[in-house]
């Protein structure tokens, strides 16, 4: 057995304690029990739950639109370096030729165990069920109205396995969509829409779950019409996801959603593309050129076209930025998305039984190793 040897260690409700872990058969054994061999980490660093990045296109140079098992995996070595165990190979509006390819990927790379990198754990398709007007750097040529018919083909295509839909609750058809995705067990989020906030509200009694990159491409509040931004501040039934990169959302909103949110209704995502990890460059995503200058991700006319934040410096802006608890902002990282996806009983915390996946953080947030099922995915 191997583990962690007198390490500080986030235990789920427990906080921060120092104490050793086990590992057997890629499963926490036990906390308390110091192992036979254990991993060599430096004094202060802390062990938490691996990361789940629920809203991730790509990185390293590739995207999960490449549809190939090439670019998953790329994006799967590169991102467990941010501390991230899973993730969602999240879509964007494309052809249908397009999205299938992408499907069919993903169907492939899940029908083998692979070892190495963050685990794909499904896909969170981003489009193209939304509203042009809220398109951002989605095409808008490929952008239509909510089918079931064609869904059911992409889900199939994926080997079932689309976790998370974006869509526009104004769309035609969209009460009768999200009432399938619901009954298929698929989160649905509202998100790229100019919804007002009566709308927002009823789309919860229709089976929505969940808010996409909160604040971002949505409807905003105002003091006469509280648009979907109202929806997320007030309604509990919505968990919100948020990039906390602090140029999508500036520190006051975010600290204002944090105030008014169950802290387990708000989830941490990157919402990344391809021009991660690679500094200032001039990049793609869906066709269109994307140029990457500090830290900033935009298309040519300043459109902000998703991100190139690193799940663990989301977990840092959290706390040194926006004042939030470093358990909470684990969290928010970690449980969080692990119950928003059904998983919490194998992922998100550390608890004995669960899987042995960890992020090794120094004192800066820097990610010194990250565990998955037990064996060692990134190393500094």
């Amino acid at each position: 057995m191997k583990g962690f040897k007198n390490a500080n260690v986030y235990a789920y409700g427990k906080g921060v304690v120092n104490t050793s872990l086990t590992v057997e058969n890629g499963k926490i054994a036990s906390l308390g029990t110091v192992p036979a061999e254990f991993y060599d980490i430096p004094e202060g660093a802390v062990v938490v739950p691996g990361f789940i990045d629920e809203h991730i296109h790509g990185s390293a140079g590739s995207d999960a639109m490449d549809g190939t098992v090439s670019a998953l995996e790329t994006i799967a070595r590169s991102i467990a370096g941010e501390g991230s165990v899973g993730f969602l190979a999240t879509t964007m509006t494309q052809s249908p030729e397009n999205i299938s390819k992408a499907m069919s990927a993903v169907k492939e790379y899940k029908s083998e165990k692979r070892s190495y990198g963050a685990e794909v754990l499904g896909v969170h398709l981003e489009g193209p069920y939304i509203n042009k007007s809220k398109a951002g750097a989605q095409p808008e040529i490929y952008i239509c109205d909510p089918s079931v018919e064609q869904f059911s083909k992409y889900n199939a295509l994926s080997g079932n396995n689309i976790k998370i839909v974006t869509f526009a609750p104004e769309s035609d058809g969209s009460k009768e969509f999200v009432g399938y995705l619901k009954e298929n067990g698929i989160r649905a989020n509202v998100g790229h829409t100019s919804a007002k906030f009566a709308l927002a509200e009823e789309a919860l009694t229709w089976g929505a779950t969940g808010i996409t990159h909160t604040f971002n491409a949505q409807s905003p509040f105002t003091h006469r019409e509280a648009g979907v931004v109202g929806a997320a501040l007030l309604l509990d039934g919505y968990t919100c996801e948020l990039i906390c990169d602090t140029i999508h959302v500036s520190v006051p909103a975010i600290k204002i959603l944090v105030k008014n949110k169950p802290h387990d209704k708000l989830v941490l995502i990157t919402d990344a593309m391809r021009a991660k990890n690679l500094g200032d460059t001039v990049s793609e995503l869906g066709g269109q050129t994307v140029y990457v200058k500090n830290g900033e991700a935009r298309l040519a006319d300043g459109t902000l076209a998703g991100s190139v934040l690193r799940m663990n410096d989301a977990v840092k802006n959290m706390v040194t930025k926006c004042g939030v608890d470093f358990c909470t902002a684990v969290d928010f990282a970690s449980a969080n998305p692990a119950k928003n996806l059904g998983l919490f009983d194998k992922l998100g915390s550390i608890e004995e039984g669960k899987n042995a996946s960890f992020a090794v953080l120094d004192k800066d947030f820097n990610v010194l190793m990250t565990i998955r099922d037990g064996e060692v995915i990134y190393k500094a």
